[in-house]
């Protein structure tokens, strides 16, 4: 069964706060019988989950299930779920973004060992991007250009493909051709620069990278995911990205 994307604001009144970690109040027989319901509609009923893991949800009558990189609400009872954003409608604080971005950023890391990766130094590594991009995109070379720059200032770029126009179309076949390169980062330069590469096949990860953006929420090019987990659509320049991720570092976004 597939779910639709459909955000869900599942509004949490005061008195409901005091269900908060409702498990607490089940008997340890009882919360092995919910797990063991849950696991069973995961197996039978849930498409496309992986590993996973399940834990208290901060709503009383509900689990959390981790699934890199989505999140599922499903009741104890195992009859009831929906994949949304829950808030508290009292502070105004989303409950699912930080489980959302975690899971994010470790389905992006299933793919660490397939990406090209630009890098200064690893002593001089102060912040790590990942970018979803796509060969012909006019602001993905635009962002490539200045990878000397954003190297210099300490950011590690890591490189996943996303043709837009997906399987059969001229980026998906450059892409292809990248990634099959020995010297990909040569390969991905010129690429980037126009230079027509002879096209080279082999076993590659360009419909693994295109599905997973797919499935993180990736609609265009560049797509730069940080190291929590946020998405950030579109080209920045290497100045101000390292302006804000020394910003969001020195407050405590990256732990």
């Amino acid at each position: 069964m597939n779910f639709p994307k459909i955000i869900l604001h599942f509004i949490l009144y005061s008195g409901l706060l005091s269900g908060l970690f409702f498990h607490a109040n089940v008997s340890a027989e009882a919360e092995i019988k919910n797990l063991e319901k849950i696991r069973a509609v995961i197996a039978q009923r849930i498409e496309g989950v992986g590993e996973y893991k399940i834990q208290p949800s901060p709503i009383k009558g509900l689990y959390l299930v981790i699934a890199p990189p989505r999140i599922l609400y499903i009741s104890e009872d195992a009859n009831y779920i929906f994949e949304g954003d829950v808030t508290n409608i009292n502070t105004g604080e989303d409950l699912t973004r930080g489980y959302r971005n975690s899971a994010r950023y470790a389905a992006v890391e299933t793919m660490k060992d397939s990406m090209i990766i630009f890098s200064p130094p690893k002593d001089k590594i102060k912040h790590t991007i990942t970018v979803f991009t796509d060969i012909d995109c006019y602001y993905c070379k635009k962002l490539h250009s200045e990878v000397d720059e954003f190297n210099r200032l300490g950011i590690q770029v890591r490189y996943l493909a996303y043709p837009r126009q997906g399987a059969g179309s001229a980026a998906y076949a450059k892409a292809i051709t990248v990634w099959c390169s020995k010297d990909k980062q040569m390969a991905l330069t010129r690429a980037k620069n126009g230079v027509d590469l002879k096209a080279i096949k082999c076993d590659n990860p360009v419909d693994k990278h295109f599905a997973l953006g797919d499935l993180l929420g990736v609609r265009g090019t560049p797509a730069i995911f940080l190291e929590n987990g946020q998405m950030y659509p579109g080209y920045i320049p290497a100045a101000r990205l390292s302006q804000a991720l020394d910003k969001a570092k020195k407050a405590g976004a990256f732990k």
